[in-house]
């Protein structure tokens, strides 16, 4: 059976459309991000614009997704390695209680910021319907990829973003 150059195109399409989605990190040109408000641990507002300047990952995670769980020891790594380079990594809880997030926390060393979002807000303005999801900002705070899912963010795939944003960020130090 020969299939005619119009389903030929369509079926190629499809397959690398697929295996786009598949393959983790989907890229976004440069995409203004939402607000985002939300109170740390101790009780200080943050906001996007407080990490300006430098390459952000902002993970929505909550302590009851297992993904979401497995994916922070890899934060954490990321997070030593690249000491001293104008990278943050920011987690924001999604819709749960302090005591939750302090609970898990305790099995954890994390160093970077936990943020809280108790009612959702942000989540949903950032239109996040899947845990884990991740969105890797540029130094000018527009997001430049997404990821639904779980990801090791100390190697592969995800570091080689990451490592390409923070030279964007060099290039642009160089002017």
């Amino acid at each position: 059976m020969q299939m005619n150059v119009w389903t030929k195109l369509a079926a190629l399409g499809l397959a690398l459309s697929l295996q786009a989605h598949g393959a983790g990190l989907e890229p976004r040109a440069k995409l203004e991000a939402p607000a985002m408000r939300a109170v740390d641990l101790q009780g200080q507002t943050r906001s996007l614009a407080d990490y300006r300047g430098k390459v952000v990952l902002l993970n929505f995670w909550a302590t009851w997704c297992p993904p979401c769980r497995h994916e922070m020891p890899s934060m954490e790594r990321l997070r030593r390695s690249m000491a001293g380079r104008p990278l943050e990594i920011v987690a924001v809880d999604s819709a749960e209680t302090p005591e939750e997030v302090q609970a898990y926390l305790k099995t954890l060393d994390l160093g970077f910021p936990i943020l809280l979002d108790p009612d959702g807000q942000n989540t949903r303005r950032w239109k996040v319907y899947a845990l884990p999801t991740s969105f890797l900002l540029d130094g000018d705070g527009r997001i430049r990829y997404v990821l639904k899912g779980g990801a090791e963010w100390d190697e592969g795939e995800a570091l080689q973003a990451i490592e390409a944003l923070l030279a964007e960020i060099g290039q642009s130090a160089g002017r």
